[in-house]
This record gives C-alpha cells, sequence and structure tokens, in this order.
C-alpha cells in the first residue's frame, strides 16, 4: 500500500478508538445556544456534524481541484495535438518540397544527359564522316598513284 493510505488507516483507527473511550463525555448532552435560542444536544452530535460539515468542504475543494486540473489536461492534450498535426503537416510539405526538388534535379540530369549524348553523336558522326572523307582522299591517292603507274 502506498504511504497515504497507511497514514489515512492509522489516523482513522486512533480516532475511532479516542472516540470509543471517551463516548459517554461525547453522548453527554450539553447546552448549545445560538443567536436566536438555546439547544441541549449530545456534544459528540455536534463534533460530528462539525466533522462531517468539515470533510464535506474539503470533498467539494478536491472535487474542484481535481475538475480544473482534468480541465487543464485536457486543454493542454488538445494543444499537444494541435502541435503534433502542425509538426506532422510541416514534415508532409518538407518531404513533398524534397520530392519536387529530386524530380527537378533528376530531370535536368535527364537533359544534361541527352544534350552530352547529343553532343556525343555529333562528334561520332563528325569524326565517321572525318575518317571516311580521309579514307576516301587515301583511296584517290592510292588510284592516282596506280594509275601513274610505276616510275
Amino acid at each position: 500500500m502506498r504511504f497515504r493510505t497507511v497514514l489515512l488507516l492509522v489516523v482513522a483507527i486512533v480516532a475511532a478508538a479516542f472516540l470509543s473511550i471517551n463516548w459517554r463525555v461525547l453522548a453527554a448532552p450539553a447546552n448549545f445556544s445560538f443567536l436566536v435560542g438555546s439547544v441541549e444536544i449530545p456534544f459528540g452530535v455536534v463534533m460530528l456534524g462539525l466533522l462531517a460539515l468539515v470533510v464535506l468542504a474539503f470533498a467539494v475543494y478536491v472535487g474542484f481541484w481535481q475538475g480544473t486540473l482534468l480541465m487543464d489536461y485536457r486543454r493542454q492534450s488538445k494543444e499537444l495535438q494541435a502541435q503534433r498535426n502542425l509538426a506532422d503537416d510541416a514534415e508532409t510539405s518538407r518531404f513533398t518540397e524534397l520530392s519536387v526538388l529530386v524530380r527537378d534535379e533528376i530531370s535536368k540530369l535527364d537533359q544534361r544527359m541527352e544534350a552530352a549524348l547529343d553532343a556525343l553523336r555529333t562528334e561520332v558522326r563528325d569524326a565517321e564522316h572525318s575518317i571516311a572523307a580521309t579514307l576516301g582522299e587515301m583511296d584517290d591517292r592510292l588510284q592516282r598513284e596506280n594509275a601513274r603507274g610505276p616510275d
């Protein structure tokens, strides 16, 4: 058991023992006067009534206190949930922005790759034409040399 529970049980047992030992004194009638008149009531009943009134006041106070705490807890919980939602939305938008950025970079790289491949194809074609022209020129020289005959 928790310490507070044990302490409450000990206080209740001590109070019950005190009441049982002093029951004659508490049950003896006493004359209580009010502003309007006086009443003869046992002292124990008056003390029990006052105790009940104090316990009721504390119970009402604790009830209001717990209600206030619960309302604060709910308010803070709602605020935390709203903050979580904002953070999730921000994270989602960052991922979306990152996705768009990555796609843009990939498309730029794709365009640069296509441009480089087109340039390479042009260079290969030009080299092929140059080699073909050189081979054609060499073939023409060989044929002229062969047509002149051996000297």
